[in-house]
């Protein structure tokens, strides 16, 4: 495993920003790691990287012990923090220069180069940081993250401040990059972690909610469906609780449907038994499937 977390918890005083949290994530995964503001998704990541102490419980990156090993962990991790520091007087290829220096880089020159037009930092290489957009700044964070060529990823909020074409650029090389390293993203855009995340893990109030494949997270309990439904004619909301199993009813439109129903059975063959018993036609019946910022919602309320 990559990262391997176990019984973690840490403590601000008398908060729990994180409270008894283990995870795993193997090579080569692409890890959404969701949460609302001050859920415990920053604190994990400077665990991780060594920023700062654990409580209690342990880390491991690459077999390596965040506390007994922490300056080998470092240098197989690339961190991108959320709030990006960066030398603003210094000049973009200076500044990676510098990095690479720290990070005793052989063929410097040849590997500030490559980074620079890895991420899109051509035109702007020769201006100052402080003279950059928000955008650019993210850009060479990412480069600074990346310049030592490490096994471990670890970006907080990497696209922020990007605008739409930076976007798709930004998540195309980070989903190459997935191919070959472990990359642990958080991140507000449910788009982006649909766009780009193998696997999704949600946080909320210090502890793990969700762990799951991203093409199965809006599935987080195989009993409960979503179905959408149009009659022929008008129904009542109280008439509908006749359907068994059913948690909620919205309308949506007319005489359509939006249901939610807790039952082990298919579903749409009880909403058609109960058009049956209640002469009713089905113009239209379908399964729905709950957007991920749904899922979100329902998991961190």
């Amino acid at each position: 495993m990559s990262i391997e977390v176990q019984n973690l918890t840490k403590v601000y005083g008398e908060q729990k920003a994180l409270n008894d949290v283990s995870i795993s994530i193997g090579k080569s995964e692409i890890v959404g790691f969701l949460g609302p503001n001050g859920a415990g998704k920053s604190t994990m990541m400077k665990i991780i990287t060594c920023y700062i102490p654990q409580t209690s419980g342990s880390v491991k990156v690459c077999g390596l012990d965040v506390t007994e090993d922490s300056i080998n962990v470092r240098k197989r991790v690339g961190y991108l923090p959320e709030h990006n520091p960066l030398y603003l007087d210094m000049y973009v290829k200076e500044h990676l220069e510098f990095v690479a220096s720290l990070h005793k880089i052989k063929n410097k020159k040849e590997r500030v180069a490559e980074m620079i037009q890895t991420v899109g930092l051509t035109l702007e290489q020769k201006k100052k940081i402080g003279a950059l957009s928000k955008g650019y700044r993210q850009r060479v964070g990412l480069a600074q993250a990346m310049i030592h060529d490490p096994d471990v990823l670890i970006l907080d909020e990497p696209t922020s401040g990007l605008d739409p074409n930076q976007l798709e650029d930004i998540r195309s090389l980070i989903k190459s990059l997935g191919k070959n390293k472990t990359v642990m993203l958080s991140t507000h855009i449910m788009q982006e972690v649909e766009a780009i995340c193998d696997r999704v893990i949600i946080i909320n109030k210090g502890r793990i909610v969700a762990d799951k494949d991203a093409k199965l997270i809006q599935k987080l309990d195989d009993n409960q469906h979503v179905v959408y439904v149009e009659f022929d004619s008008v129904i009542s909301k109280t008439a509908l609780k006749k359907i068994v199993g059913l948690n909620k009813s919205k309308q949506v439109d007319g005489n359509a449907w939006v249901l939610e129903i807790q039952s082990e059975e298919d579903t749409r063959r009880l909403v058609s038994k109960f058009a049956q018993e209640n002469n009713l036609l089905v113009l239209e019946l379908r399964l729905e499937e709950q957007s991920l910022e749904e899922v979100f919602k329902k998991l961190t309320k």
